[in-house]
């Protein structure tokens, strides 16, 4: 039997719990994360069955201070995992919990988690948005070649992609605020 596996298996940058809750039942299938990678490889290896919280940080900041960020993780019991594309990953077996412990001891300090994925993620697209593709669309719009209308509808699309992420971004961060302040 094999002791490793990987799987392809892709979560936006709102569905961090989704993750959480994946590797949670893939620890309990006797599967423990190893290693996460781009674009969306779950790297296991076999263990226990147990029942294991894994929790996600999105703090970019803690680069900076990588040793002493994850000491103070340790220091309460959470196993890190790895750090990958700003995120960084934790774990604690059930067993080992006091209640429904979570790394964010309230929803302030989750909600400068979604900031901080907002100032991390959202705004270089936000860049990305009104530099790059709304001038292309107004140049490729105005010259007439063939090569320049296929741009045109290739920056069209990446607008309409653009701006559906936004609005779902947009939502998401907005219900998740709105319900922390509950």
């Amino acid at each position: 039997m094999k002791n490793t596996k990987t799987e392809l298996k892709f979560f936006s940058i709102t569905e961090w719990k989704k993750e959480e809750l994946y590797l949670r039942e893939q620890h309990k299938k006797g599967w423990k994360l190893c290693k996460t990678t781009f674009p969306g490889l779950y790297r296991f290896e076999k263990c226990e069955s147990l029942d294991v919280i894994y929790q996600l940080d999105y703090n970019k900041d803690g680069f900076s201070h990588k040793q002493e960020y994850i000491k103070m993780f340790n220091d309460c019991g959470w196993e890190y995992v790895q750090d990958f594309v700003g995120y960084f990953y934790f774990r604690k077996p059930v067993l080992e919990m006091e209640g429904e412990e979570e790394i964010f001891c309230d929803d302030e300090s989750r909600a400068e988690m979604m900031k901080r994925v907002f100032m991390g993620r959202i705004t270089p697209l936000f860049g990305i948005f009104f530099l790059i593709i709304i001038p292309n669309i107004y140049i490729q719009g105005s010259l007439n070649s063939l090569e320049n209308h296929i741009l045109f509808i290739g920056f069209i699309v990446l607008l309409i992609l653009y701006i559906f992420l936004f609005i779902h971004f947009g939502l998401w961060f907005w219900k998740y605020w709105k319900n922390s302040r509950k």
